[in-house]
């Protein structure tokens, strides 16, 4: 096939950004509702987009859409350059006024309750008037939305070494423990087995984690079946108010039971549960200096937090 005419003219950042939604959403009704345009816009430009490269991007089904192998190669390609292009109005923004920027944190549970918050604090107190944006989603979700440029870095747990895509550098070794409310019925008991465990409410985190698979693989070792009363979520807001207010079981990072009296740690040890807590940047993003001063607040936060030196090298700009 030829190689498509990308710059005469006819492609748009409209098709990329649609791109985008139709990728997340596998749906072109769901796309169309983020964009706030109408379905046949939507799938008028899908078709457009198509036109274009020439070949299919999406396959139709009963559930919605698939993206072909093309779809998933131009996909790729279609968040790096929105991803340029929001760094590109935003750096324009910095230069114009260094003291100012804003900065996206993408964060879930591991690392969001003291590490981020901190840091944060340290950073509004050197350069107030920059602007600190969290979001809080899987880690599968925000990889795609720094992908997209709409976040900056990653502060969660790793799961996996630095590879061609994303880097990835330690702040921290953090266990896991599992909490309760200082006045639930387990709290402060030494004899708890883990078969009792069963007996109470769980709140479990989302598939898509990987605690939630070591978590599976605690209670097939102590023959427990997954609980059925249970709440899956990764947000800590949602996890910490049930934990005060119900009989529920979580397992949290450590840091967690130190830094709330309301909140204590059960005597069931979790073997084999634990995990290394950091940062993950996407290596084609270059670092906004709003990016970089959070980084650096961040790595002097764990070496705060853990009485270790600041871990050196943590997120070069690039």
């Amino acid at each position: 096939m030829r190689t498509p005419r990308l710059l005469d003219g006819r492609l748009k950042f409209r098709h990329l950004v649609l791109l985008d939604a139709l990728a997340r959403q596998n749906s072109v009704v769901g796309a169309a509702a983020e964009l706030h345009i109408s379905q046949p816009v939507a799938t008028r430009g899908l078709h457009e987009l198509e036109d274009i490269l020439g070949v299919q991007l999406f396959e139709r089904g009963p559930r919605g859409i698939t993206p072909t192998v093309f779809g998933e190669a131009f996909t790729e390609h279609a968040r790096a350059i929105l991803a340029q292009a929001s760094e590109a109005g935003r750096h324009i923004v910095e230069l114009a006024d260094a003291t100012q920027g804003t900065v996206v944190a993408g964060t879930h549970l591991a690392g969001s309750n003291v590490l981020l918050p901190h840091a944060i604090a340290m950073l509004k107190r050197q350069r107030p008037h920059l602007t600190v944006v969290v979001s809080e989603a899987s880690p599968e979700a925000l990889r795609v939305e720094t992908e997209a440029g709409r976040v900056d870095l990653i502060v969660g747990r790793l799961t996996a070494p630095s590879d061609d895509r994303w880097e990835r550098h330690k702040l921290y070794d953090e266990s896991i423990e599992l909490v309760v409310r200082a006045t639930h019925p387990l709290a402060g008991r030494t004899d708890v087995e883990a078969p009792v465990l069963a007996e109470y409410p769980w709140i479990l985190p989302g598939r898509e984690t990987s605690l939630r698979g070591e978590l599976e693989e605690f209670f097939a070792r102590h023959g427990i079946p997954l609980p059925a009363n249970r709440v899956e979520t990764t947000s800590f807001l949602t996890v910490r108010q049930l934990l005060l207010e119900t009989d529920v079981i979580a397992a949290l990072p450590s840091l967690i039971t130190r830094e709330d009296s309301r909140i204590t740690r059960l005597a069931v040890p979790l073997e084999l549960v634990g995990h290394s807590v950091g940062l993950t940047l996407s290596k084609a993003r270059r670092l906004s200096p709003a990016a970089q001063a959070l980084i650096r607040c961040l790595s002097d936060s764990a070496a705060a937090m853990t009485g270790a030196d600041a871990p050196g090298g943590a997120g070069p700009a690039h």
